[in-house]
């Protein structure tokens, strides 16, 4: 079981890597380890309103790299993923309607979650950041999993929006909420600067 210390040990390992070892390839089981990291992450409702795209084509990576401002990691890592966030499903009656149905609770209280879902929904002033925010999530969760394999990460929002969508061919409403190149550092990490554990939490 995992300890403690080795807990802060991977969260201390994990750090924005901005220079990939572009002579390291991350084997295929370990990638898999990572995505199913994101896979169980949690999300708001249990809505899932998310999509991790794997871009292994070349071609494509040097053609996002130029609307990702330049940024060497989206060619450079092992793998790079797209997290792309669902902004449809989560306003699609069967869609959510079978997301709780697979609780297998009984009819009452599968009408009364919907019913507070659907209450919840109509209150957001933005469904789009609602769901990216579900996405950042899952991210978390993968670079954490990363991190616990000796993998490093680095999740970039520096990137033009509908630039990047476009070169992914995404629908009108599925939108990509962040990239994470995935590999391994050729510079050790610099220290991690932090609030004081004081500064930030309070206990009432």
């Amino acid at each position: 079981m995992t300890t403690e210390c080795d807990i802060i040990d991977i969260l201390y390992f994990r750090h924005a890597c901005k220079v990939f070892d572009t002579n390291k390839s991350i084997e295929p089981e370990i990638l898999e380890t990572i995505l199913e990291g994101g896979r169980l992450s949690p999300s708001s409702f249990g809505m899932e309103p998310w999509k991790f795209i794997v871009i292994k084509n070349n071609s494509l990576r040097k053609k996002l790299q130029k609307v990702c401002w330049n940024q060497a990691q989206i060619t450079d890592s092992s793998e790079l993923i797209a997290i792309i966030a669902l902004t449809d499903v989560v306003k699609d009656v069967d869609y959510y309607s079978r997301m709780f149905e697979r609780r297998r609770l009984d009819k009452d209280k599968t009408l009364a979650y919907i019913k507070r879902y659907e209450s919840y929904i109509e209150s957001l002033s933005s469904i789009e950041e609602w769901v990216k925010r579900q996405c950042y999530i899952a991210a978390t969760q993968m670079m954490i999993t990363a991190s616990s394999l000796g993998v490093d990460s680095c999740p970039i929002e520096g990137f033009e929006p509908s630039k990047v969508d476009e070169l992914l061919q995404l629908p009108k409403e599925h939108k990509t909420a962040l990239l994470l190149p995935l590999g391994y550092r050729v510079n050790e990490a610099s220290e991690k600067l932090r609030k004081s554990f004081s500064e930030i939490v309070e206990t009432i």
